[in-house]
């Protein structure tokens, strides 16, 4: 399994056409943390179907399985990280509903033999009804087997940087134990996410959570700070992927106002590890 550039430059998927309902966005929503009090009247219709809310970061359950995959790319999948996520919306989300998605290669950062490679790829996703955009996915991810492939001459963009001033607000976000097993409904059945053994082949001590998760969490704890629960206030949301969360942990989302432009990362609590750096969300005034 290997890289082939340039070729990969010219990769595109075929048409895929994926069925949303209203089961599919409520799971995503209870895997990032909506209805833990199901009494909370601003929370309750993301996972209730009467008045459905969906979450804006939903559409990015289909990042990391829509073709074309990083293994079909030529990225191991034992041995690739997560690395980058940012979701851009473009309508709201309604349901039940019929997307159409077509993914391509926006770019190969190569960092030398045995220092592995970044790959960027980009995921268009429509309304089969309309035909009108409804998301894009840009995904980063870092094959750690694939240095050594060539790639672009430039360095990968920097990511968005956050405020060295202490947080304006922060907002904890426990997780279950289980919470792996649950967010692998929404579509992505790598092993390390449930088995033992595949985790630590991947040289992990346990099966991780799965970073679209914790990616999830953080716009779920802007949309209640800024927000007011309000899905389309949502215009973008963007972030590295900086460290592993274990199931059972919990997130500290630390976050920073300018504007329209909230400025994030996320802390596991337990240890003060960052685990999601460099995040941005935009919001449409509201």
């Amino acid at each position: 399994m290997s890289i082939k550039y340039p070729e990969i430059l010219a990769q595109r998927s075929a048409h895929q056409v994926w069925t949303w309902d209203e089961r599919d966005a409520i799971v995503y929503a209870l895997a990032v943390g909506l209805g833990s009090d199901p009494l909370d009247p601003r929370a309750l219709p993301f996972v209730y179907e009467n008045a459905l809310k969906v979450v804006p970061t939903f559409p990015t359950v289909l990042a990391w399985i829509a073709a074309p995959t990083f293994e079909q790319l030529g990225v191991d999948p034992v041995t690739a990280l997560h690395g980058e996520q940012k979701i851009e919306l473009h309508r709201r989300i309604s349901l039940p509903l019929k997307v159409v998605v077509q993914g391509r290669v926006v770019n190969v950062f190569d960092k030398g033999s045995g220092r592995g490679a970044i790959v960027v790829t980009r995921h268009d996703i429509t309304s089969l009804a309309d035909g009108q955009p409804l998301a894009t996915l840009t995904t980063t991810c870092f094959g750690r087997a694939e240095g050594g492939c060539g790639g672009s001459s430039n360095p990968p963009p920097s990511p968005a940087a956050v405020p060295e001033r202490a947080p304006d607000h922060t907002l904890d976000v426990p997780t279950r134990t289980d919470l792996a097993l649950l967010y692998r409904l929404t579509g992505d059945r790598n092993p390390i996410h449930a088995d033992p053994a595949a985790a630590r082949a991947a040289c992990f001590e346990r099966p991780i959570l799965h970073g679209l998760c914790s990616f999830g969490m953080t716009c779920r704890a802007i949309l209640e700070t800024y927000a007011d629960f309000d899905p389309d206030r949502i215009v973008s949301h963007q972030a590295r992927f900086t460290s592993p969360v274990l199931p059972g942990q919990t997130l500290t989302v630390e976050m920073w106002q300018d504007a329209n432009t909230i400025h994030f990362q996320a802390r596991v609590k337990e240890s003060g590890r960052l685990a999601i750096g460099n995040g941005k969300c935009i919001l449409r005034p509201a």
